[in-house]
């Protein structure tokens, strides 16, 4: 494996930030994690629990009143919300804000606030408050800077309006929606990046030798219509779409695929500087806790880092739930996967991707380089085995490891240069010091 720190290939995009932060009630004793890992954004959705304990985020939480006076700030109520902003801005994370509503997954007993407003206008001007409130300091708010807003989550979720948990309405009563709001945000706030509309996925591609890449079947055949409907839509409409959002539970080699896919077609229907952003993913909740899922995690990371895809945003950085795969809900320490998002962002504090050829089968590799500053992080997926790394210098680093034994903790000092042994799934970290 060669690294060569005087050549740069690009730059460290942010593919370790996360859905969500830490709650535990309203303690800010673990928000810590999230400054310490360097998290660089947060994308608030399903913030808070299956409900956000009806406080957080969500429109329908922050504008309780459907009758009220949109342009009254007594209309408003931004208590926890402002508490949990001050909270994240506090870690030095950007925000990511989702406009719309949490997942109801017992939607089938009732549902709440997945319905389409009965006013698009309306709903788009109190979007319009809301940014208003955390960017400009209207209703005594704030100056936030937040520079993504994304208009509801997955509204592609079931075909059926009976199955689906997020949505109660057509696709076309969605991209309605985006039209009116999409044009009014833009048209108050140019500078900001609208987008969405966090698609389901691709799951049903086949591309590059994957026959069915996920379970294809009429739902997952129904995202990719969606897909293609909105599209055809934004760009009849001639509509602002600064980036598109989409998730994906499948692992690296199908990630890349997808990705490959909503590139190209971004780009075949005009939007080529539209950036993609997978902001829910996650490799598989069955090696929660696993030094295996940190490995899962730092590859996708590392691997991802080298397609079109603008930046991950791993579901979810919160502690209590099926994909929560970053904290022990008992113990309220760190897992192991915790680590690979804190060893990546040694690569993103330095900016400038150095290229690495020639690396061994199973072994993923980033450098990064800042003047004298050099990182380099190395995932092995494969069985246990020696590497050749040749960076073409005598500088020293200091080397942390990332294994069953180890939590990114300080091994030895020397030169990168020469083999160095790596367990299957386990994650190097270089520094140099």
């Amino acid at each position: 494996m060669k690294i060569d720190f005087g050549k740069t290939v690009g730059k460290i995009k942010p593919m370790h930030a996360v859905n969500n932060i830490p709650l535990v009630g309203i303690s800010e004793g673990m928000h810590h994690y999230v400054g310490d890992a360097g998290m660089p954004f947060v994308r608030l959705h399903d913030t808070g629990g299956a409900y956000g304990m009806n406080r957080y985020v969500d429109i329908a939480n922050i504008f309780r009143n459907w009758d009220a006076d949109e342009n009254d700030p007594a209309s408003y109520d931004f208590a926890f919300t402002d508490w949990l902003l001050e909270a994240i801005d506090k870690q030095n994370a950007k925000i990511f804000y989702r406009l719309g509503a949490t997942i109801e997954n017992a939607q089938h007993i009732r549902a709440y606030n997945i319905y389409p407003p009965k006013n698009n206008i309306k709903w788009a001007t109190i979007c319009e408050k809301i940014i208003a409130h955390y960017n400009e300091g209207w209703a005594d708010g704030y100056w936030l800077g937040i520079e993504y807003w994304e208009i509801w989550n997955e509204p592609d979720n079931f075909p059926d309006i009976r199955d689906n948990c997020m949505w109660k309405g057509t696709f076309e009563e969605y991209m309605e929606l985006y039209k009116v709001t999409s044009r009014h945000l833009k048209g108050k706030y140019p500078n900001l990046k609208i987008g969405g509309y966090s698609s389901c996925g691709f799951y049903s591609l086949i591309e590059n030798g994957f026959v069915g890449a996920a379970n294809s079947s009429e739902r997952t055949d129904y995202f990719i219509e969606c897909f293609h409907k909105f599209m055809g839509y934004v760009k009849e409409y001639d509509l602002p779409l600064d980036f598109f959002s989409w998730h994906s539970y499948s692992e690296v080699e199908k990630n890349i695929v997808y990705e490959e896919y909503v590139h190209k077609q971004l780009e075949d229907y005009g939007y080529p500087n539209t950036e993609s952003i997978l902001n829910e993913w996650n490799p598989g909740t069955h090696r929660q806790g696993t030094l295996a899922d940190s490995a899962y995690i730092c590859d996708m990371m590392l691997t991802m880092q080298n397609t079109t895809c603008d930046m991950l945003m791993y579901y979810n950085g919160a502690v209590y739930g099926a994909y929560n795969g970053l904290y022990n809900p008992v113990t309220k320490e760190p897992y192991k996967a915790y680590y690979a998002i804190k060893a990546f962002d040694q690569l993103y504090q330095l900016k400038n991707q150095a290229e690495v050829t020639d690396l061994p089968e199973g072994v993923s590799c980033v450098a990064a380089v800042d003047g004298e500053k050099k990182a380099v992080v190395i995932t092995n997926m494969g069985e246990k085995k020696s590497i050749s790394i040749d960076t073409g210098s005598r500088d020293n680093f200091s080397v942390y490891r990332l294994n069953e034994k180890q939590s990114l903790e300080f091994d030895c000092t020397g030169e990168a240069t020469g083999e160095m042994v790596l367990d299957q799934y386990e994650t190097v970290l270089l520094v140099k010091a």
